[in-house]
């Protein structure tokens, strides 16, 4: 530091050199403290801040291998609705009724009983048959007698007439008795049935038909056995002739 120093003869000496050692001990002063905090710095690891460099930025890529994709789903096809099945019912059987052993053996007792009447009125009527044909035999006998005795000797009188014929008690030369219906005689049903017919010339039954009062269960027997009976022709004239409107009642009985 320089000081200058300007002369004056007005001055006096002593300010002059109090003023100057001050300024001197202040610059003086003010260097050292200057050095010393230098010093200090450089004690204390004080340097220049150098400007912080930022570190450069690295992206990281990574290969990730992904699974397959899954194939697609088949989609199901439409399937036709299925018509539900039927729901079979079933049907209750009803309970058979009980039977009665003893009403069964009754109804066993009786079936027999009425076969056995059947049986018998067969053979009853067969003797009838075999009678009435040797009835019949004997009339006809009488009857080429009185022809022959008429042919031989005329009578002068007139012969008397003979009475009406009743075709309705017709005598048949064979007749069978009908069989007894299983039905009615599990029901014990009895009754009879009349049925009507023509004998032709031969003997023979045509058309029968059942009359009124007739059960149902009896029609069928009834015509059968007319349509087996054997009658003797008639004779009107010498020649044989059919008889009308003959009737013949069956009677279903249970013994």
């Amino acid at each position: 530091m320089t000081a200058m120093i300007m002369h004056s003869p007005t001055l006096a000496i002593a300010p002059r050199q109090t003023s100057g050692f001050w300024r001197n001990s202040f610059a003086a002063s003010l260097a050292v403290a200057l050095h010393v905090g230098v010093l200090a710095a450089l004690m204390l690891g004080w340097s220049a801040q150098k400007p912080v460099v930022e570190a450069p930025r690295v992206m990281h890529t990574q290969l990730v291998m992904l699974p397959p994709a899954p194939a697609p789903a088949p989609v199901p096809e439409p399937v036709a609705p299925v018509p539900p099945e039927p729901v079979v019912v079933p049907v209750p059987v009803p309970a058979k009724p009980t039977v009665d052993p003893q009403i069964q053996a009754q109804k066993l007792e009786k079936a027999a009983l009425a076969r056995k009447r059947v049986e018998d009125k067969k053979i009853e009527q067969q003797q009838q048959r075999l009678a009435t044909e040797q009835r019949n035999r004997e009339l006809e006998q009488q009857r080429l007698d009185q022809a022959r005795l008429a042919a031989e000797k005329p009578r002068v009188a007139t012969p008397a007439p003979a009475p009406a014929f009743d075709s309705r008690q017709y005598q048949p030369l064979s007749k069978e008795a009908p069989d007894y219906p299983e039905r009615a005689l599990d029901k014990n049903i009895e009754g009879d049935c009349s049925v009507e017919y023509t004998v032709n010339p031969q003997g023979r039954v045509e058309n029968p038909k059942v009359l009124d009062g007739c059960h149902p269960l009896f029609m069928r027997p009834s015509l059968a056995a007319a349509n087996t009976f054997r009658y003797q022709p008639r004779i009107v004239d010498g020649k044989p002739v059919a008889v009308p409107a003959v009737r013949n009642t069956f009677h279903y009985r249970i013994k």
